[in-house]
């Protein structure tokens, strides 16, 4: 199965974080869904992830990760030098998530946030979860 990452659709950086994992997982390992959608919603009823998690979360081989473990988890299987950051799960979660929760709760005042969720290209449509 192939990892799905939930991400917040009117945040500007998450928007901008799922281009960039695009463009470094070629093979297309990851799926995409806002958090905001449907598909999102019912994906965290399944999981049962509390609605309450304002972070990216990574559903992977049928268990789920957040924050700073997300992050980390979905650069093992990027190309090139971004693999080395899975490396930093061996830093206490305590610690990562410290300076995650950083930039998560001011991503909107820094980034900004669109009115809607994007709209995916034609040409990568197909691995946004609908």
């Amino acid at each position: 199965m192939n990892g799905i990452i939930l991400f917040d659709g009117i945040c500007n950086f998450c928007n901008q974080s799922v281009q960039f994992i695009i463009k470094k997982d070629p093979k297309g390992y990851y799926k995409f869904a806002s958090l905001q959608s449907d598909i999102g919603q019912k994906l965290l009823e399944k999981y049962k992830i509390p609605h309450d998690i304002d972070s990216i979360i990574l559903i992977d081989n049928e268990e789920y990760y957040v924050k700073s473990s997300a992050a980390l988890h979905i650069c093992r299987n990027l190309e090139g030098i971004w693999k080395l950051f899975y490396l930093l799960v061996i830093i206490p979660r305590p610690i990562r998530d410290f300076f995650y929760e950083i930039i998560a709760k001011n991503r909107y005042k820094w980034f900004g946030k669109r009115e809607s969720c994007m709209l995916p290209a034609p040409g990568i449509k197909e691995r946004f979860l609908e």
